[in-house]
């Protein structure tokens, strides 16, 4: 297990780091082996302290959770506390849900994107050109091709709001979210040939 620990307005000494290493190889191992890398940060915030962690397993998932705390340690406790949780749950799914032995390996489909960071001027508009927003920053993204339930298990295991993904039964770009009664929202564009509309005027 390798582990990167590091402190933002605070210094993660080392008892912090054999504290929080002991946690995740103790807590994590029996549900996904040894063979986990990833990085832990630790910050001051107001209210306390926040530790946020991102795992990424043999398998190339990427692994999620944050929590806060009145100090380190407890921080680093609710950030395992959910590590935990979401680990035991998409184990949990893959068995009930008996899964091919495809889901969530390494080989997996991916293909190259680029993200982009456009600077927003919320400011009334100046007359100049808006047709060509500024670009601040630019990412390279490596997108999967999932079945609608794997990009599901996907985006339960990370913090993140939303998932970008090839539809392996399409072929399609599509987005899964998370939504704000707590379910899952899927995003799936239909061709323009077989769109509600047009089936509707080809039925008359």
């Amino acid at each position: 297990m390798t582990l990167q620990v590091t402190g933002k307005n605070v210094d993660a000494g080392g008892a912090f780091q054999d504290y929080i290493n002991e946690k995740i190889s103790s807590v994590l191992e029996k549900y996904i082996g040894q063979e986990i890398s990833g990085h832990i940060r630790l910050e001051k915030v107001r209210a306390g302290f926040r530790t946020d962690c991102s795992l990424r397993l043999k398998t190339g998932l990427l692994v999620e959770a944050h929590g806060d705390g009145e100090d380190a340690y407890a921080s680093a406790d609710a950030a395992v506390e959910r590590l935990e949780k979401r680990v035991r749950r998409y184990k949990r799914r893959l068995k009930s849900h008996h899964q091919s032995s495809r889901e969530g390996q390494a080989h997996i489909t991916a293909f190259a994107a680029r993200e982009h960071v456009v600077k927003v001027d919320r400011a009334e508009a100046s007359g100049d050109d808006q047709d060509s927003p500024l670009i601040v920053a630019e990412n390279e993204l490596s997108l999967r091709e999932l079945s609608v339930s794997e990009a599901v298990m996907h985006l339960d295991l990370t913090e993140n709001p939303f998932l970008i993904f090839r539809n392996a039964g399409s072929g399609k770009i599509n987005v899964v979210y998370q939504r704000g009664d707590g379910n899952i929202g899927w995003v799936d564009p239909f061709n323009e040939t077989s769109s509600p509309a047009n089936e509707t005027a080809n039925a008359s």
